[in-house]
């Protein structure tokens, strides 16, 4: 499987071995940091001084040989058993799983079944990362590797039952350089778009475990948290009806559009609900339940709310869920109360050591209400919404201690301490499944004695192949995976049909 290069994906910042003193860590930060760019010293300075700030670094006593050895005996043993666990039937119980009472009872300890749903769809947000094209020398930098039809193909996840329907791209028209990215090339696929993620639908043999027909849309995110920072916009703008106010930067992003653009001619907003609705409508007339579940990481998870939003005030009596990694505030109360009033279901999934999840409002944020009854309501602050899974990175024995902060804000961290989640006060399961070796896809988070190498996910050769006369040259993309908004038009327009095990499924 191919994979897109690392080195555009990270600035990675100084890590301590997990052997190593505090005081050790720190003076051979101090000597990697002098020896940095100007512009990363500088990047890293920030996030050292957020991390000191939000006291992330907590100093853990080093591991002893025995445990190395113990537990490099049981990863030998897991590499001979399957990477997932086998699937329930969880149709009686959707509901919950699904977040109709809001988790109770269901997250401490956590319940095995939501667990492999929280996975499923934790992979479904990291799919946007592992198709998307950051080779900023590449004229498709922005844009998804594969067409729809092959997405789960090529990432390994057909397995999980569903379908893709529909690609989103987005836009903006503020500055927000580090959260879309742009080809260095005259001659690009966009100017101005980004692959921002895509609808997917469940088929038959799956919607028949889970109990409904489940419409899936994953918002793609940012990965490098060091940059947060500085592309906040710090500004409240109104969004719907009522009170409720966002972040000026993620509504951009979410409803921006522009005539003269290929792709965005219609908005993030407009190209997901259009197609939310159709489906909807589809397979209500069919007489199924439905239900939407919409999920992203960082960035991800803050478009993720502003759907969910839109989708319920559209589709009244419509159960809609948000499931979110590593997510940041995104509105002020009146928008966490209108989401509760709208009947969205949101569970956020947090890394205690993440910064991410602290922004905006790094001080002035949801804890001010204890002081309402001096202030009054304050509109201005943000505030999380719905029900939070907190996880530790010291909780793992395959993770470093140290400070990571793009390995803290990964998603295949996230998605491995999930997997290995019992509760708050037990160990690390023995019997988690998920293959270790995928948190360093990107990072370098595992113990050295693991032997994974750090950013692993990659191209071969990083893109170049040899051509018919011995020069290395960049891989030229199948014709298939070449975007293009007039093919895309002519599908919608056509409205491509595909037989999903008996069912016409129309797919645009």
């Amino acid at each position: 499987m191919q994979a897109v290069s690392s080195s555009a994906i990270h600035h990675h910042l100084p890590v301590a071995h997990h052997r190593h003193t505090n005081q050790t860590f720190l003076i051979r930060s101090f000597q990697e940091a002098a020896t940095l760019p100007k512009q990363q010293n500088a990047t890293s300075r920030l996030s050292k001084s957020l991390s000191n700030l939000l006291r992330l670094h907590i100093d853990t006593p080093p591991r002893t040989d025995s445990w190395i050895s113990s537990s490099i005996s049981l990863i030998d043993d897991k590499h001979s058993t399957p990477t997932c666990s086998p699937k329930e039937d969880i149709s009686e119980k959707w509901g919950e799983i699904h977040g109709c009472h809001d988790w109770d009872n269901l997250l401490d300890p956590l319940q095995p079944w939501l667990r492999r749903e929280i996975v499923k769809y934790g992979e479904f947000a990291q799919a946007t990362y592992d198709a998307f094209d950051f080779d900023s020398f590449s004229e498709y930098c922005g844009s998804c590797r594969h067409n729809k039809h092959n997405l789960f193909k090529e990432l390994g996840l057909h397995k999980n039952g569903y379908i893709v329907s529909k690609y989103i791209y987005a836009m903006s028209h503020i500055d927000v350089p580090r959260w879309l990215e742009r080809s260095h090339l005259l001659d690009s696929w966009s100017k101005d778009s980004n692959w921002m993620g895509y609808v997917a639908v469940s088929d038959d043999q799956e919607s028949r475990r889970i109990g409904r027909r489940d419409i899936v849309v994953a918002w793609r995110g940012t990965v490098a948290p060091s940059e947060w920072y500085e592309d906040l916009q710090r500004k409240l703008d109104q969004f719907g009806d009522g009170e409720a106010k966002v972040e000026h930067g993620f509504l951009s992003i979410y409803t921006s559009k522009r005539e003269s653009s290929r792709y965005n001619k219609s908005s993030a907003s407009e190209q997901v609900m259009k197609e939310v609705i159709r489906l909807v409508e589809l397979f209500k007339q069919k007489g199924e339940n439905l239900s939407l579940t919409i999920t992203g990481h960082s960035l991800g998870g803050a478009l993720g709310l502003l759907n969910a939003y839109e989708a319920a005030a559209a589709l009244p009596g419509l159960p809609i869920s948000v499931i979110s990694f590593g997510a940041p505030r995104v509105g002020n109360i009146a928008f966490r109360d209108e989401l509760h009033q709208l009947g969205v279901k949101t569970l956020r999934v947090v890394v205690k050591q993440d910064i991410v999840p602290r922004m905006p409002g790094l001080v002035f944020n949801e804890n001010l209400q204890k002081f309402d009854d001096i202030t009054g309501t304050l509109k201005w602050v943000y505030t999380h919404v719905g029900a939070e899974l907190k996880l530790d990175v010291q909780s793992s024995p395959y993770l470093k201690r140290g400070f990571n902060l793009p390995g803290f804000h990964s998603l295949e961290t996230y998605l491995h301490l999930i997997d290995g989640f019992h509760s708050k006060t037990s160990a690390f399961r023995e019997d988690a499944r998920r293959d270790f070796a995928l948190v360093n896809k990107a990072c370098d988070m595992l113990v050295d004695e693991l032997r994974i190498p750090h950013a692993w996910y990659q191209f071969a050769n990083k893109g170049l192949v040899r051509n018919g006369h011995g020069r290395w040259v960049k891989e030229r993309r199948n014709p298939e995976d070449i975007p293009s908004p007039t093919t895309e038009a002519e599908a919608h327009d056509s409205a491509e049909m595909l037989e999903i095990d008996g069912l016409a499924l129309t797919l645009c």
